[in-house]
């Protein structure tokens, strides 16, 4: 069998398609998988990092100026030629699309060709790409409940949740803290904005550093992102901040399997697939939405975690009235609230969520 797994942009779109890939090919190893992505986006790094051979093409999003729009309309035919002509080489049995600039040329032409197509939302607010693909995808599987609003198709869609890697959920708490030298009764709090940082996050997390530094009750991880981690180091020196035993900043979190199972609360952006990690391993955490995400999408994702008493969503504009150094000290001496959360956060999770797609999949190819 041949597969076409298409996604890019972000790790959000492309780790749940590395999840789906890992899922066929421990189903059938004789499968051949190609990911399909675009020359802009993080994929044609962390795909190879995967394993898989990637092929780039041609793609872009909408602009708001008349010169940027001219040339992303050029990017964009020239990409719906790559994937037509790439369709035709590859002979897909079938294509999977995650989301990114180029699953639409690559969806839309396979399924013009007569290829099953199928495609994964994970946010709680689709994507207008997703949208448009929705309406001749076979399936669309879905990560959010919320998303079946803008789906009109409603026999397509399987609430599969969001796909992780299989060590999210494998990963036993009290072995890795041992690993890493963490007490038992030590509360650890890692806060992350993603691989560039976030910085209104990293601000408050500065305050919360002064406020922790030295208490030796709980330790603070803070992954601050390549683009703010001098900055914050420059600016712990200017104010005389000599850092503790207890404090740990680096500029970005490469064993986040391993931080996520040794932690008690985390404090980080919500886009679907920290999301999905999060609640996978039962983790409360402190959602701080990204205001100009699509369609406020990460705030509905929050939300849904939230709704289950698994999360705290606060929004940036609140950040001044609702401090979380008083937020990690009221659930760190809380251990009832601290067990509900953990309860709460982990219903939300689906760690049978690959698993769901590749049934779905399989079932609806013999079909």
């Amino acid at each position: 069998m041949k597969v076409i797994m298409t996604c890019g942009g972000t790790g959000g779109h492309i780790y749940p398609a590395v999840a789906i890939a890992d899922e066929i090919k421990r189903r059938d190893e004789n499968t051949e998988i190609l990911f399909v992505g675009s020359q802009i986006g993080m994929e044609k790094d962390l795909v190879p990092e995967c394993g898989y051979e990637i092929t780039l093409i041609s793609a872009d999003g909408f602009s708001r100026t008349l010169r940027g729009s001219i040339r992303s309309v050029k990017r964009v035919l020239k990409g719906r030629g790559q994937a037509k002509k790439l369709i035709r080489d590859f002979k897909p049995d079938l294509v999977i699309g995650t989301g990114g600039y180029a699953s639409a040329p690559v969806v839309s032409m396979a399924e013009k060709q007569g290829i099953p197509t199928y495609i994964q939302e994970q946010n709680a607010i689709p994507g207008r790409t997703n949208r448009f693909l929705g309406r001749k995808a076979r399936k669309i599987f879905l990560g959010f409940s919320k998303a079946s609003e803008y789906f009109p198709d409603q026999e397509k869609l399987v609430l599969s949740g969001n796909p992780v890697r299989k060590e999210f959920a494998e990963l036993d708490r009290a072995q890795i803290r041992a690993k890493l030298g963490i007490p038992e009764d030590t509360f650890v709090v890692l806060a992350f904005g993603g691989s560039q940082g976030a910085g209104r996050l990293n601000k408050e997390m500065l305050k919360v550093i002064e406020a922790y530094n030295g208490d030796m009750r709980t330790q603070i991880w803070l992954g601050a992102g390549s683009y703010y981690y001098d900055a914050i180091q420059t600016e712990l020196k200017e104010k005389g901040v000599q850092l503790q035993e207890n404090i740990m900043i680096e500029e970005y979190i490469y064993d986040m399997a391993e931080r996520l199972a040794a932690s008690d609360l985390i404090i980080s952006r919500s886009g679907a697939l920290t999301v999905a990690e999060v609640t996978v391993c039962g983790v409360p955490a402190i959602f701080i939405p990204f205001p100009e995400a699509a369609e406020n999408h990460q705030y509905y994702n929050a939300l849904a975690v939230a709704e289950k008493g698994g999360a705290i969503v606060i929004e940036e504009k609140d950040l001044d009235d609702d401090p979380l150094a008083k937020r990690i000290e009221s659930i760190r001496d809380d251990q009832p609230l601290h067990k509900k959360m953990s309860e709460g956060c982990r219903s939300c999770g689906a760690p049978e969520a690959v698993k769901t797609i590749c049934d779905t999949i399989f079932e609806d190819i013999k079909e």
